[in-house]
C-alpha cells in the first residue's frame, strides 16, 4: 500500500523537513518536497533525483494548490506556523488532504482550532496540528495512561534536555511568537504565571536531578482538547531554556550516519487520577530528528484508516491508541510507572 500513497511535506529543505522526508522514504512513502526556495530544494537532495520538488509561497494560494496535486496528505514543517499553518490548511482543504504540522506554537494551534476546526469537521477532513515531540509526544504519554473516560486532577509534564541547540527556524518561531503562554487551572486555560515558577524536577537517567521552570508548549492544549484536566503545567530544564536563549548557542550538529545530534531527551508525564499517580516516560536523542517518526507515524495510520477521527482538529492521544502508537516508534523508550505517591517526581520551589 505504501507505495501508492504520497505525502506532500512543505519546508522539506529546513532541518525537521529533511528528517521527515527521511523518514517517509525509509517507509517506503512517496514524497513530494515543497519549499519556497527552488535552490535549498535542490542543494538538499543530494543522491535523491528521482524525489519531486515543487516551489510554493504560503501566500500564493494556486501554487499550493498546483504543489499539492496528486498526493494524499501534507506534512508542513515550515515555521513560524502563525505564519504558515492556516494558508497550508487553507489548501488542504481546498484539496480535500488530512494535515499535519509539527508545531510547539501554542497561538498557532488555537488558530486552527478557532478558525479552522468547524469547517475541516464539516468536510470530513482531519487536522492533527503539532504531531511532533513538543506537542503530540506529551500527549501520548498523558493518554498512555489516563483513564480517559475520566476527568484528570492532574496532570505535570517535564522536559528534559542536556542542551538544547536550536535550529534556524526554532530561533525565528522564538522572535514571531510573543503571545502569553497558557496553563490549565481548574479546567480553564489561563496564562502563565509571572514570573514563570521555578522548580526541581527528578528525572530518570540519563539526566537525573534538574532546575526546571514551567514553560508550556502545545502539549497542554492537545491534551485540553480532549481530555477532562483540572490542572495542568509543563516544565522545561532550565539549562536548556539558558542555551536557546543564547544567542551565541550553535545550531545542532550531526553526530551520526542518520545526521541526529548527540543531544539526550527525557519526556516525564506525571497524573493524578482518583487518588491515583501513574507516570510514562520517554527517553531518547535529538528532538528534532525524533519528530520524523512520530509525524510519519501519524500520517500512516491516517492514510491508511487506523484512526476514529471524524475530521476536524484533533491529536494524536484522540485518534490513536497511545500506547500501541508509542510502541511504534523505534527511536524511543518509552516505561510506564504506578505509584500511590502523588508527589513522586516534582518538587516545588518555596
Amino acid at each position: 500500500m505504501n507505495d501508492r500513497i504520497t505525502v506532500a511535506v512543505y519546508g522539506a529543505a529546513g532541518h525537521t523537513g529533511r528528517f521527515v522526508v527521511a523518514e517517509l522514504r525509509r517507509r517506503g512513502l512517496g514524497v513530494v518536497r515543497i519549499g519556497r526556495d527552488a535552490a535549498r530544494l535542490q542543494e538538499n537532495a543530494p543522491g535523491d533525483a528521482t524525489t519531486p520538488w515543487r516551489v510554493a509561497d504560503v501566500g500564493n494560494p494556486e501554487q499550493l494548490d498546483a504543489a499539492l496535486r496528486g498526493t494524499h496528505a501534507v506534512i508542513n514543517c515550515a515555521g513560524p506556523f502563525l505564519d504558515t499553518a492556516l494558508p497550508i490548511v487553507d489548501a488542504a482543504l481546498r484539496a480535500g488532504l488530512p494535515y499535519l504540522d509539527v508545531t510547539a506554537e501554542q497561538p498557532a494551534l488555537q488558530a486552527l482550532i478557532d478558525q479552522r476546526d468547524e469547517r475541516a469537521r464539516n468536510a470530513g477532513i482531519t487536522l492533527i496540528p503539532a504531531a511532533a515531540f513538543y506537542g503530540g509526544l506529551a500527549d501520548l504519554l498523558v493518554s498512555s495512561v489516563a483513564d480517559t473516560r475520566q476527568a484528570l486532577d492532574r496532570v505535570d509534564v517535564a522536559i528534559g534536555l542536556d542542551s538544547w541547540h536550536p535550529t534556524r527556524g526554532t530561533r525565528l518561531t522564538g522572535a514571531r511568537n510573543h503571545a502569553a503562554r497558557m496553563v490549565q487551572r481548574d479546567g480553564r486555560l489561563v496564562p502563565l504565571p509571572q514570573p514563570a515558577p521555578e522548580s526541581q524536577w527528578s528525572f530518570p537517567a540519563p539526566l537525573g536531578d534538574a532546575e526546571v521552570v514551567m514553560l508550556p508548549f502545545t502539549e497542554v492544549l492537545a491534551v485540553s482538547r480532549h481530555l477532562r484536566v483540572g490542572t495542568m503545567e509543563s516544565w522545561l530544564a532550565s539549562a536548556a531554556l539558558r542555551d536557546i536563549r543564547d544567542p551565541n548557542t550553535p545550531p545542532p550538529q550531526a553526530d551520526d550516519e542518520l545526521g541526529r545530534s548527540a543531544q539526550q531527551f527525557v519526556v516525564d508525564v506525571v497524573i493524578v487520577q482518583n487518588g491515583v499517580t501513574r507516570r510514562a516516560t520517554a527517553t531518547g536523542r535529538d528532538i528534532y530528528a525524533v519528530t520524523a517518526p512520530i509525524i510519519v507515524e501519524a500520517t500512516e495510520r491516517l492514510v491508511g484508516g487506523k484512526s476514529t477521527t471524524q475530521g476536524g482538529v484533533v491529536s494524536l492521544g484522540e485518534i490513536f491508541d497511545a500506547r500501541d502508537f508509542l510502541a511504534a516508534l523505534d527511536t524511543l523508550s518509552v516505561s510506564y510507572d504506578v505509584t500511590g505517591n502523588p508527589r513522586l517526581a516534582r518538587t516545588p520551589s518555596h
